[in-house]
């Protein structure tokens, strides 16, 4: 009945309560329904776990398929570029053999220029000409694209630029292409015809994706720039296409050029004829001049794996290959290690060190608190150690720090907050000092070999530190938590702080420093309550001894007053359940006492002087209390009973005070001390009209 398409829960019910003979079938139904509605929960939270791992097995499958989907496209891509430009070289040695037909192919229709470009292109001048025309249009790009004598524009045009993630619309470029670069400007909407310079990038390190339409998404191409990529929209599929087959034209072409200069640069050429002198001592010095250039000239850069380091470089950067990267990286350095400087050498180091700030671009992102926190301090490893051999390791801890900052304060953030305070500040101290303590063990892996480092841990832990206390005053003082738990959560802190002695980093002081300033406001203010308290008690004193009524609560007073250190108390007790001192003194003891106990749990040097003025206060207003009421109570039975709670006060509570606070803090009190003689001042002449102070 439940499963049909028409149920109707309240026919359900109706019909439920026609058929039962009473309450107890109706809970008997109920209990059935509740009891089939927990396995149908139980059944749907086992199939949601199951689509959850086989959608993640689903996702790795994708993920593995799309990389070996992006290695197949590189390969074809290579393969192209291989076929025309064997196509290519047919061509340059066909113009060579006959100029006739070369320069009538030149003046023939170029696919990959646009119409104004084609007839600029009749000779060089012609084309630099444009150029500059065309570049005088862009703002701002004056100073970042210095003019050359072999830089000419290939292709321009209008595009609509596009945001990768949502695919909405960003803004209107124009685009120029050049031989050797590509510069994209937005319009200036003041002035028509007119743009503003917007980003330049070298073909080298520029790839292009054909975007498969979508409509209403189409004629779109992606341009990947490591790490970040762009979408372009053109206006029509046609100059879509034009635009895909010149950039890739461009590319080969700059490949090209750039392959035949490093060739004919590694070619041995023969030294200039030195001029002719009639100084004898010159042609030694000529021979020794002639050494140097020789080894100069002996770098061999011809070698296959140099030829390709660039472009094997940008695939393991594209392939995620980081260690494949730096080894690359490191072998070149190994063999240029003992080679002089030359020009070819110079122009070689200076397209690796290109293709090295894109690896540590790549690497920096790696570790940028953007990624995923999850996984510990170990799933940063990898980048880190490839930071450090690329010899950036004041950066890879930087980054590294910030990394684990983010990932604790997430981690702090996502705590739920209990209704007891001690739960979650149990939570929070194993939350933090575990991820502190990971982080310190994966530092020391990492960068066991660079101790300049280690004090930046040091900094990074100290402000981390802070963010734990400032979480930590939140709910513990801030709230108005009473003394007791406050001591019990500072307890906690201290104790999960020592853990951190194990890789000998001790912040004890540190959490000291940032909890002194709340600690002392809470033992203010819970002193402030207990003198309110004693002064309210004080003002509705009667002097009267104490009737606890049964054998039980005298008992249990008994063990109140012995916890608080009172061994004599039976000396104050009378027969049956009578107590031979006042409520307002009794009270005053056990809130006194308790106060000391959870203040000793809090203590340290800092606290010192704050918790002594507090104790002398608070003793301050029960004994001069006992001294005004000794001098005007005309009573004598009550005078001689208001001595003996002066007797109990200064012979037994003070002395309590005076020896538990010197256990716990190690050394005596002085002002305790005077206080007690003063008060012994007192006793010796009751009838003085003098109060202590």
């Amino acid at each position: 009945q439940l499963e049909s398409g028409g149920f109707a829960a309240g026919e359900y019910v109706k019909q439920l309560s026609q058929q039962s003979d009473g309450d107890r079938d109706l809970q008997e139904h109920r209990q059935r329904i509740q009891a089939l509605s927990e396995e149908t929960a139980q059944s749907l939270k086992r199939n949601v776990y199951q689509n959850y791992r086989q959608f993640i097995e689903t996702a790795r499958e994708i993920s593995y398929l799309e990389s070996e989907m992006y290695q197949l496209s590189h390969i074809l891509t290579e393969q192209k570029g291989i076929m025309e430009a064997v196509t290519q070289a047919l061509l340059l040695q066909a113009d060579r053999d006959d100029p006739a037909l070369g320069a009538r192919r030149a003046a023939a229709a170029d696919p990959f220029l646009p119409l104004s470009a084609k007839e600029a292109a009749a000779s060089e001048e012609g084309r630099q000409r444009t150029l500059t025309t065309l570049l005088e249009k862009v703002e701002g790009c004056r100073d970042l694209l210095p003019e050359s004598p072999g830089k000419y524009l290939v292709y321009n045009g209008d595009l609509v630029e596009y945001d990768a993630d949502h695919m909405a619309q960003i803004q209107r470029v124009h685009a120029f292409l050049m031989n050797d670069c590509l510069l994209v400007a937005t319009a200036l909407p003041s002035r028509r015809g007119a743009y503003r310079y917007d980003a330049l990038y070298p073909l080298d390190g520029l790839a292009v994706v054909n975007v498969k339409d979508n409509p209403p998404m189409k004629d779109m191409f992606k341009l990947l720039m490591f790490p970040e990529s762009r979408i372009f929209q053109a206006e029509n599929a046609k100059i879509k296409k034009e635009w895909l087959e010149v950039l890739e034209e461009a590319k080969r072409s700059r490949a090209l050029s750039e392959k035949r200069r490093l060739e004919q640069e590694a070619l041995p050429r023969p030294p200039p004829a030195p001029p002719e002198s009639t100084n004898p001592f010159d042609g030694e010095e000529d021979e020794e001049e002639d050494e140097p250039s020789a080894e100069e000239e002996a770098v061999d850069l011809s070698l296959e794996w140099i030829q390709e380091l660039p472009e094997d470089l940008d695939v393991c950067i594209a392939q995620r290959d980081f260690e494949g990267a730096v080894d690359l990286l490191d072998k070149l350095n190994e063999y240029l290690a003992d080679k002089p400087a030359s020009q070819p050498v110079k122009e070689l180091r200076a397209r690796v060190d290109e293709r090295v700030r894109q690896l540590t671009d790549v690497l920096v992102f790696e570790l940028s608190p953007d990624r995923s926190l999850r996984g510990g301090p170990r799933a940063t490893r990898r980048a880190v150690s490839q930071l450090i051999r690329l010899g950036q390791s004041t950066k890879a801890c930087e980054l590294f720090l910030k990394n684990r900052a983010a990932a604790v304060q997430t981690a702090i953030r996502q705590l739920r907050i209990e209704g007891a305070t001690l739960l979650y500040i149990h939570k929070l101290c194993h939350v933090f000092f575990t991820s502190l303590l990971e982080t310190a063990r994966e530092f020391e892996t990492d960068f066991a070999g660079n101790n300049g480092c280690y004090s930046a841990f040091v900094v990074w832990a100290r402000s981390s530190m802070r963010m734990f206390v400032d979480a930590f005053s939140k709910q513990v003082f801030d709230s108005k938590e009473s003394l007791s738990t406050a001591a019990e959560c500072v307890k906690v802190a201290k104790e999960h702080c020592k853990q951190l002695s194990e890789i000998g980093l001790d912040l004890t002081f540190i959490i000291h420093a940032l909890l002194v300033k709340d600690i002392k406001g809470a033992l203010q203010s819970y002193k402030d309550i207990i003198i309110e308290a004693t002064k309210h008690r004080n003002s509705e004193e009667m002097w009267r001894k104490m009737n606890l009524m049964t054998p039980e609560a005298l008992g249990k007073l008994r063990e109140e007053m012995r916890s608080c250190g009172v061994g004599n108390f039976d000396q104050y007790t009378g027969d049956d359940c009578w107590v031979n001192l006042s409520y307002t003194v009794v009270a005053f003891t056990k809130q006194t006492m308790a106060f000391l106990e959870e203040a000793l749990k809090l203590y340290f040097p800092e606290l010192h002087m704050v918790l002594l003025e507090s104790l002398v206060e608070i003793i301050l207003v029960a004994v001069q209390h006992v001294d005004y009421s000794l001098r005007c109570e005309q009573d004598p039975e009550k005078k001689a009973f208001i001595r003996q709670n002066a007797s109990f006060l200064y012979e037994t509570v003070l002395p309590v005070v005076e020896k538990r606070f010197e256990e716990g803090v190690g050394k005596p009190a002085k002002q305790l001390q005077d206080l007690r003689n003063a008060s012994r001042l007192m006793r010796v002449n009751p009838e003085s009209t003098t109060s202590v102070v």
